[in-house]
């Protein structure tokens, strides 16, 4: 029998799924438990395949608009990621009986933005165009009332209407080391700008990225396990190879590795993000597995214990369910 080459694997922690997503999906399960299928989720509950074909099976309908849903009296949950307000007021409109599973930490900045709106700032947004987060950041206000900021570049040629009247918000998944470049070029050209009063990036995108910044400089290559609309998982990715990592892959299955990239390595980094499931992670330790001979060390940087409430339609049915 061939001997196996040694590959030792680093198991970055923590990796995977955060309370905001655990509770998203939970939310769309518990509420299939309590009224039956099918439950309509508007966009993607999580931004993860394995995750949204599991609760498809389970009697889960996706859609991108409530105009396509029929009118059934089935429930309609909205996506972790938050919705505009018009989607909420439209739900109202046709009698709709909707359960928002936005996660509260993008709730957080939503808040943020309308207060700031309040007392009159000129808002900037920094995220990335169309991601569904800032959508529905930027529809918390009538338009033209935030204007968003991408990169420094975008930053350095932005023209506020009032210098000294400005307030900045973020969307929670970016890249810390990319935000805080655009926040520092801002303040730069804009000592009196208004911040949050806590960061906006979320515990989870901030843990996992720390989490990948520690082992990327010691493995030959990095897997990291998400989908490819998963926008913290692609900043995993970006964060390893910055982070001195010459090998950096985003994968939402193993059948996705690309074994041609690693021929040769003896060391390797294993994370996911935050909406991938770790079942995912065993599948992909396991397809090393069955090419060489692993060791598995986990590096823990952060020990996380938050957990998000429920909807309040829901809780005698998790009750029930916990029983």
């Amino acid at each position: 029998m061939e001997k196996r080459p040694h590959l030792d694997i680093l198991l970055c922690a923590p990796r995977g799924f955060c309370a905001g997503v655990d509770r998203a999906i939970q939310i769309v399960e518990l509420a299939l438990e309590k009224y039956g299928a099918p439950v309509y989720v508007r966009h993607a509950i999580v931004h993860n395949k394995y995750v949204v074909d599991g609760l498809k099976d389970k009697g889960a309908i996706f859609v991108e608009e409530l105009s396509e849903i029929p009118d059934t009296g089935s429930p309609v949950v909205f996506s972790a990621h938050g919705v505009p307000k018009s989607v909420p007021a439209d739900a109202r409109n046709r009698n709709m009986f909707f359960l928002d599973a936005t996660c509260p930490l993008v709730s957080k900045v939503h808040v943020e933005a309308q207060r700031h709106y309040a007392e009159g700032h000129e808002i900037v947004l920094i995220g990335h165009a169309g991601h569904p987060e800032v959508v529905g950041t930027m529809g918390q206000l009538p338009p033209g009332s935030i204007s968003l900021i991408e990169t420094v570049a975008d930053a350095m040629v932005f023209q506020p209407r009032d210098p000294l009247n400005l307030a900045f918000v973020t969307q929670t998944t970016l890249s810390v080391d990319d935000t805080r470049e655009i926040v520092a070029a801002l303040q730069s050209r804009f000592p009196a700008i208004n911040g949050p009063h806590k960061e906006d990036i979320c515990y989870a995108t901030t843990n996992r990225q720390e989490a990948i910044k520690s082992v990327a400089p010691e493995v030959d290559a990095m897997i990291v396990v998400g989908s490819s609309n998963s926008s913290n998982s692609l900043r995993l990715v970006e964060v390893a190879l910055r982070a001195g990592c010459k090998i950096a892959m985003l994968v939402d299955r193993a059948a996705e590795i690309d074994w041609s990239r690693l021929e040769g390595i003896t060391s390797l980094g294993v994370s996911a993000g935050a909406s991938a499931p770790e079942k995912l992670v065993d599948e992909v330790i396991e397809a090393f597995a069955q090419r060489y001979d692993i060791k598995v060390q986990a590096r823990v940087t952060a020990v996380e214990n938050i957990a998000f409430n429920i909807p309040r339609e829901l809780r005698t049915i998790e009750a029930a369910v916990a029983r």
